[in-house]
């Protein structure tokens, strides 16, 4: 749940990756979240290729086979994926990120 400033905030691992797709995370926005009939957006926050492949040849992700898929080759990230490329920073054994995100929640 958002803040009242509408912000969130999450702690989470470094994704891991499935076969056919590139390194992604999910978030859904809804308006509504208690109502049935509320506005909902779903969408996927992508990671460079390069800070992935420093992260991956760590433990635990080094023990799992090369993953298949970069962004330049996933076809969800050819359709505009680079705008939804999460930048990360150094904070410490951590990365942070911020993503900010605007609906139009009035039109259609």
């Amino acid at each position: 749940m958002t803040d009242e400033n509408g912000n969130v905030r999450f702690t989470t691992i470094y994704p891991g990756w499935y076969r056919g797709k590139a390194v992604h995370i999910h978030f859904k926005i809804r308006d509504s979240p208690e109502s049935d009939q509320g506005y909902e957006f779903t969408s996927q926050l992508y990671f460079d290729d390069t800070l992935t492949d420093q992260v991956y040849s760590q433990e635990p992700y080094a023990d799992k086979e090369e993953r298949d898929r970069r962004n330049s080759y996933d076809g969800i990230f050819q359709g505009g994926g680079d705008e939804l490329l999460l930048q990360l920073t150094e904070a410490g054994e951590c990365y942070a990120g911020t993503f900010d995100i605007a609906l139009d929640t009035t039109y259609g």
